[in-house]
């Protein structure tokens, strides 16, 4: 299965840190945060990643390569502005192929094993949820006894930004600037988006303050 990893957005909650480094690129622990992505993936046994970029997307492909030293294949779908999720997504499709493929958002951390992950959903996607950081204490979708995803319900989760797509999902959406949430929201409706729940670390690094605490963490 190849994988995705969104590295395009401009990180404004960062600034001034990535007035001069895009956000992937910032470190923790001694890595740079898209590196923890890149290792996991090939750990996980993924051999090829598409990674689209705009802000400063230049200084990503110099820093990264081609991925022979993180025994991956990686391929880079630059982006004249950032396209948002969804539209990110449809850019790159032509390199991802017919197949799922996993897409991770560049700006989160997480000890997640993602091999587990690396199979077909039942639906047009399989989403994974954490429990909801104290930014963002309302979650995004609520999970069901039969794993099926929906936007409301008793207890409502917080989107990890680790995701198994079909392609099947963004058919008939035209090319551009698209947010992923509303293809996601009509999907569950239509009952074609399943999850499952992780409890173990996951932090979106977000704003410099995540990423101290993030640094210390791992021993920075």
């Amino acid at each position: 299965m190849k994988a995705m990893i969104l590295a395009a957005g401009r990180g404004e909650r960062m600034r001034p840190l990535t007035d001069t480094l895009p956000k992937p690129l910032l470190r923790a622990g001694g890595r740079a945060l898209i590196e923890y992505h890149l290792l996991a993936l090939a750990a996980a046994g993924v051999g090829e990643v598409v990674i689209n970029h705009a802000h400063l997307g230049a200084r990503i492909e110099a820093a990264l390569g081609d991925g022979q030293r993180y025994c991956l294949r990686i391929r880079y779908s630059p982006e004249a502005e950032a396209l948002e999720t969804a539209g990110g997504i449809i850019q790159a499709l032509p390199m991802l192929g017919p197949e799922p493929f996993l897409v991770i958002n560049g700006d989160v951390w997480s000890d997640i094993p993602l091999a587990p992950l690396l199979r077909e959903p039942p639906g047009l996607a399989h989403l994974v949820l954490v429990s909801n950081p104290p930014h963002h204490p309302g979650g995004d979708f609520a999970l069901g006894p039969d794993g099926r995803l929906a936007q409301q319900g008793e207890k409502r989760h917080t989107f990890s930004g680790i995701g198994i797509y079909r392609t099947a999902l963004f058919e008939r959406v035209a090319p551009g600037r698209r947010p992923l949430a509303p293809l996601l929201r009509a999907a569950m409706d239509r009952g074609e988006v399943t999850g499952e729940l992780y409890s173990g670390r996951w932090l979106d690094v977000g704003t410099p303050e995540r990423l101290r605490a993030l640094d210390e963490a791992l021993g920075g």
